[in-house]
């Protein structure tokens, strides 16, 4: 079996490889099939099963079924070009400003919950939380709450970085996957919470028209905050009382709010918070020695979700099936495997959705796995046991039972309130059949 720095090399080797391929002109293929299946779906499909059966090397599953992909198109697709594809053109913006954001974010955060780790807060928490169950789920409600204006990356390592420390390193894997939760049902309302909101946002979506998405919030924090309260409760109660002579750094709870201000605030004028990040911790360093040692904690978590963000991007889908409370239901559980963002920017291109009740599916919906979200995937950095999809889902079902009752809560509340589209689409009657991908087409007769 090859080592982890030769397989890594082997990876990078053959990425290398694949530049050539973008200056020779292949002849125009068809992608194949398989029993009427495109091939990109496939060996999609096979990542995320190498991913759940191989929770111990998901950061080499995920470049091995990246590599296939780009193979295969570079091969077979005359029309693309991975430059083109990261950096954009012909009016295409690519991907690399996603990439870059979520490589600065995972990374930056990493730090940052070091600094509050390291604060003495944490310690300090047992002081005010309730000494039973409900101590752990005023502790999720925090988080989501944190979560409505910082990014939910931000708001899950912060809480796991306090349940790190008041269950004295023993957390349960359902509770784990009710701080993932809490972290996006937080930002599933708010513009400035999460990423696909904020991509609505920046698309021309009222920050208004999103807010109901809090009523779904709130009524799956009930059902997945008191369960995973419970489980941790009975797992492993929380710490009593503080040390008596704890000191709080307040320092570094500065350098902890002047992190997250500046990510605000590089996100509201700029749409790339991870700028802020890095200014801040940069600045900070001067006054107090930043954790540079997390970086390498962190950096096969963060180069896995890169590669599987990439990989979805690659998935030839250029259409939803018709704007529909069920279509945006069932996005929720394809979110959880498929990127969101993605999805995102379809909806947005189709409109007439109900904004509020897509911002919950495709928002709290990538919390039903750990590598659904970026605030899972930045947890489980911190805690490698939850990489295991089985132990994940085994554990943290309430986490699905709530997507689904406060899906329909927030229907029975609000209703489906389609927007109209808010801007123009351009109709692409230029592009042909063949060069078009729907959902609903991607299973063709041979």
């Amino acid at each position: 079996m090859l080592s982890n720095k030769k397989f890594g090399l082997s990876i990078l080797t053959a990425l290398l490889l694949l530049i050539p391929s973008n200056i020779f002109a292949f002849p125009t293929l068809a992608v194949p099939s398989l029993v009427g299946i495109r091939l990109e779906f496939i060996i999609f499909a096979l990542t995320l099963i190498g991913v759940a059966l191989f929770h111990n090397k998901t950061m080499y599953v995920a470049l091995t079924g990246l590599s296939a992909l780009l193979i295969l198109k570079l091969v077979f697709d005359s029309d693309f070009s991975l430059i083109e594809h990261v950096i954009g053109g012909h009016g295409h913006e690519g991907e690399w400003r996603v990439l870059l954001n979520l490589l600065g974010l995972l990374l930056g955060f990493a730090i940052l919950a070091k600094y509050f780790e390291e604060s003495g807060v944490p310690e300090w928490l047992p002081k005010i939380l309730p000494d039973d169950w409900k101590g752990g789920l005023v502790l999720l409600f925090i988080i989501m709450i944190l979560s409505s204006f910082l990014d939910n990356i931000a708001a899950a390592m912060i809480g796991g970085t306090i349940a790190m420390v008041v269950y004295r390193g023993k957390v349960h894997m359902g509770f784990l996957a009710a701080i993932v939760a809490a972290s996006n049902a937080g930002g599933a309302g708010s513009v400035v919470g999460d990423t696909t909101t904020t991509l609505m946002w920046i698309d021309g979506v009222s920050p208004l028209d999103v807010t109901h998405a809090f009523i779904a919030s709130i009524a799956a924090f009930v059902i997945f905050g008191t369960v995973g309260a419970i489980q941790q409760d009975r797992y492993n109660p929380i710490q009593k009382d503080p040390a008596a002579n704890l000191k709080v750094d307040f320092i570094k709870i500065g350098i902890v709010f002047f992190i997250l201000f500046s990510a605000i605030f590089t996100n509201y004028f700029y749409d790339f918070p991870a700028l802020g990040v890095w200014v801040a911790i940069i600045i900070s360093s001067i006054i107090r020695k930043a954790p540079w040692h997390e970086l390498k904690n962190s950096f096969q978590g963060t180069i896995f979700l890169m590669a599987l963000v990439t990989s979805a991007s690659l998935m030839p889908v250029n259409e939803l099936p018709a704007a529909s409370w069920q279509s945006a239901f069932s996005l929720g559980f394809i979110s959880a495997v498929f990127d969101n963002i993605p999805l995102t920017k379809l909806c947005l291109e189709q409109g007439g959705y109900d904004w509020g009740i897509l911002a919950y599916a495709v928002g709290f919906g990538g919390s039903m796995l750990w590598f659904g979200s970026s605030a899972g995937v930045a947890l489980s950095n911190m805690y490698p046991e939850a990489k295991s999809v089985t132990k994940y889902v085994k554990s943290g079902w309430h986490v699905t039972v709530a997507y689904i009752v406060g899906f329909f809560v927030m229907l029975a509340v609000v209703g489906w309130n389609p927007h109209a589209p808010h801007k123009n689409v351009k109709e692409q009657s230029s592009v042909t059949v063949s060069e078009q991908h729907p959902i609903s087409d991607v299973i063709q007769p041979e």
